[in-house]
């Protein structure tokens, strides 16, 4: 079954590929004929839209360069259907608090132009986001601000366009969906059955499917079996026939769910299959861990641990992806209302302004009467603006603890995840001392039944002579012993909390173990990299005094970093491409009032292009695909050799050609 599941879903893939491609292919070209800006704005948000189905990450794309164009041309309107587009699509991707933000900008602009369509439009969509985060108390309160604005807005235009009759009936799809998911069945019946009929009456394809699944979903609370699976099948098809390859995937997990409430688990689990499948080729984040939950469930009940514990990896991995994703959005909401604050307070201010000028031309006892009345008046304000700002300072510096709290919790995270890259270093490493200690204790022991045969003869002289190569024996074992327990202790220094503790150091040994470690590291993983390292030491280096864990740790990030660089240039570079790694130290004088040590790490790899050079030092910004980076090495890095040692970070690079880090560390 599961290979059929797979055959019908590439089939259905292909064929939605097909008939998307042809509108797509239609409109890419009448973009390319067009000449008149208005006329390029129309095409990019009509591609915007169809790709927001299959591809949200187009559907920014292009609703972006329709803002752009509608902004430079003036036409408020288009840019508020833009920011409405890339917020639907960052909200269907899972990334709430980034739509929010868009619907709040379209917002003010439709509200800006008195736009009532425009304004109740994005009030709705922002209770649906609402509603897709399980928020269902804020959704309800969005919809209502919508359906106030509505209703006087009815009355005067008696819903003549179709795109107003279709906003209501969206209207009534979110009030129906809330009621659904907080188990008032009838309530959502009552609000679903009224836009159906009127969807089905004008038509509205894009809207039917969704009713259709709403109201399977009804019947399934309801247990009535062949109505639910009737809506959802209808559902599927009308899904299907518009390539909405979300809402196709929702069906699909909510037929899976009639299936299960009957006890027929293979379907189940083969419609919750299909739902899974299509919800990653479209990157709906929030569909993959509902339908992966929804396996794991299943496999667990017949018992298949293999199964089950495959699903709930990949559950456990789209939650952590939305939650790293949560961290950076907190940051993101902390900054927009601050910004929001100092918008309302500059705002008051200049009205504020703007009575003085006023009520200054006024002459005589009533200027002064008016003068002490501001006085008293702004006496007052000040105090209430001194309260609610000593309470935002408060809220903030709690944020602040908090966000501490997360980024010390980040921090031992990345350090145990760069331990696990170091393991297989290690296990190189630490073989080859063990190795020694074992071969020479060997030889030493043979040694030993030699020396006593010696002194049974009476040969002292040789016996002598065999205690001296025993004794040199045992000082290589105490050495390659030594060796081990030092790479064992640095694995235990690299996996606790950093110190504070700064020690004098052999900067080339530390460079030149970790450099070793991290190409066996990578060449576990993958037995036909190789690479050249070329290590170029100024042997006459003094010792430094740093933290030899945490610089330890910025080496290994960085030579990670190099080795990832060349081995994916190595995939696509032709045989004469050699990747290289060089790594060198040199004593650099004057530096920061006195001498300094320089370390450079270079490799050949494809180089960071220069409209990213400025970000890699951010926190969680990474080139790496999901789940190979966490964005946080660099950021980490940077923090350590400056503030941590009150050193430099620095970075050249030519995109496809090398990248070179240059850390300077004053002695």
């Amino acid at each position: 079954m599961k290979k059929l599941s797979i055959i019908l879903l590439l089939f259905f893939t292909v064929a939605i590929a097909n008939a998307q491609h042809k509108k797509i292919d239609t409109l890419r070209a009448a973009l390319s004929k067009a000449t008149a800006d208005t006329a390029r704005v129309n095409i990019l948000m009509e591609l915007g839209v169809n790709y927001f189905i299959s591809n949200p990450d187009s559907c920014i794309i292009f609703s972006l360069q329709a803002y752009d164009l509608a902004g430079k041309n003036k036409i408020p309107v288009k840019q508020a259907r833009a920011l409405n587009n890339m917020a639907n699509a960052y909200a269907t991707m899972g990334d709430y608090v980034k739509g929010i933000q868009l619907y709040v900008k379209s917002l003010r602009i439709y509200e800006t132009i008195n736009d009532v369509p425009g304004t109740v439009n994005v009030y709705n969509n922002i209770g649906a986001t609402y509603v897709q985060d399980a928020d269902y108390k804020d959704a309800l309160r969005y919809l209502q601000i919508a359906d106030k604005l509505w209703e006087p807005y009815i009355k005067t235009h008696k819903l003549k366009k179709f795109g107003d009759r279709e906003s209501k009936d969206v209207q009534f799809i979110n009030f129906g969906e809330c009621y659904l998911y907080t188990n008032k069945i009838d309530s959502a019946d009552y609000y679903l059955q009224i836009c159906y009929q009127d969807a089905k009456k004008n038509n509205f394809s894009n809207l039917i499917n969704n009713i259709e699944r709403d109201l399977g979903e009804v019947e399934i609370a309801r247990g009535h079996k062949v109505s639910a699976l009737k809506y959802l099948r209808e559902a599927i098809t009308i899904s299907k026939s518009n390539d909405d390859v979300e809402m196709l995937s929702m069906s699909y997990l909510s037929t899976s769910k009639l299936y299960h409430n009957y006890k027929q688990q293979d379907s189940a689990e083969y419609y919750a299959m299909q739902a899974l499948e299509i919800a990653r080729s479209g990157k709906y984040q929030q569909d993959v861990l509902n339908a992966g939950k929804v396996l794991y469930t299943y496999y667990d009940e017949d018992h298949n641990l293999p199964e089950a514990y495959k699903y709930f990896k990949l559950t456990t991995a789209a939650k952590d992806s939305l939650y790293s994703q949560d961290k950076v959005k907190q940051l993101l909401s902390i900054d927009f209302e601050e910004k929001q604050r100092k918008q309302d307070i500059a705002a008051a201010q200049s009205q504020y302004r703007e009575k003085v000028r006023t009520y200054a031309l006024l002459a005589g006892l009533a200027v002064l009467l008016f003068l002490v009345f501001v006085f008293w008046r702004n006496g007052k304000q000040r105090q209430v603006a001194n309260q609610l700002l000593q309470t935002q300072k408060e809220e903030i510096q709690s944020a602040l603890s908090k966000l501490e709290l997360t980024k010390d919790q980040l921090i031992q995270s990345e350090k145990m995840a760069s331990l696990g890259e170091l393991t297989a270093g290690i296990a190189h490493e630490i073989q080859n001392p063990l190795n020694f200690v074992n071969n020479f204790s060997e030889v030493s022991i043979e040694l030993i039944d030699e020396m006593d045969e010696e002194l049974n003869k009476g040969d002292t002289n040789e016996a002598k002579t065999i205690a001296a190569d025993i004794k040199q024996n045992l000082e290589k074992i105490r050495h390659h012993g030594r060796r081990a327990d030092g790479i064992v202790k640095g694995m235990l220094q690299h996996s606790r909390a950093s110190s504070t503790t700064k020690e004098p150091t052999d900067i080339n040994k530390l460079a030149d173990e970790y450099l070793r470690l991290a190409y066996h590291g990578l060449r576990a993983k993958d037995k036909s990299f190789n690479a050249d390292l070329v290590m170029l030491f100024d042997k006459k280096l003094p010792v430094a005094n740093v933290v030899p864990q945490d610089i330890g740790r910025v080496l290994l990030n960085l030579f990670t970093n190099a080795f990832y660089a060349i081995q994916q240039k190595q995939k696509i570079a032709g045989t004469a491409y050699k990747p290289t790694v060089e790594v060198s130290t040199r004593l650099i004088t004057p530096f920061s009032g006195g001498r300094g040590v320089e370390i450079k790490v270079k490799d050949n790899g494809n180089g960071i292009p220069d409209n990213i050079k400025d970000k890699i030092m951010q926190p969680f910004f990474t080139t790496k695909p999901t789940g190979e980076g966490t964005g946080l090495g660099l950021s980490l890095s940077y923090d350590i050799v400056v503030k941590g040692h009150g050193g430099n970070l620095n970075v050249l690079s030519k995109d496809g050609e090398y990248t070179e880090f240059i850390i300077s560390i004053p002695l």
